[in-house]
């Protein structure tokens, strides 16, 4: 009883994570501005600027689309009564790596091998 409403918790911390990080998702891929336009050179200034920022933000979402993916995954498995088992090797997850990262599909040994 007491694992179950853990990993209810576990869920539900997850659902609300997920809702977050959707919302930054779809803030950094909004479309830039009407009559924006990003462009390189010595006196573009600005532009160049710009063009970091926006390769800056690519990156971020995609971080943040992958811990998406993996918060899915973790729904799944909480779902598939498999939580806590690793993806790759079968063995158990750590439950201090499973607290610092929730949404974790892998033992340390295997993530470490990635």
């Amino acid at each position: 009883m007491a694992i179950r409403l853990a990993l209810e918790e576990t869920a539900a911390s997850l659902r609300a994570r997920r809702v977050e990080l959707t919302a930054e998702l779809e803030r950094l891929t909004e479309p830039p501005a009407g009559g924006s336009s990003i462009a390189f050179g010595k006196r573009v200034g600005e532009g160049t600027t710009e063009a970091v920022e926006r390769f800056a933000t690519t990156a971020t979402a995609r971080s943040i689309a992958a811990s998406i993916a993996d918060i899915e995954r973790a729904l799944v498995k909480i779902d598939d009564d498999t939580y806590g088992v690793c993806d790759s090797c079968g063995d158990p997850i750590g439950e201090a790596r499973l607290e610092v990262l929730p949404a974790a599909s892998c033992c340390v040994t295997c993530a470490s091998k990635v």
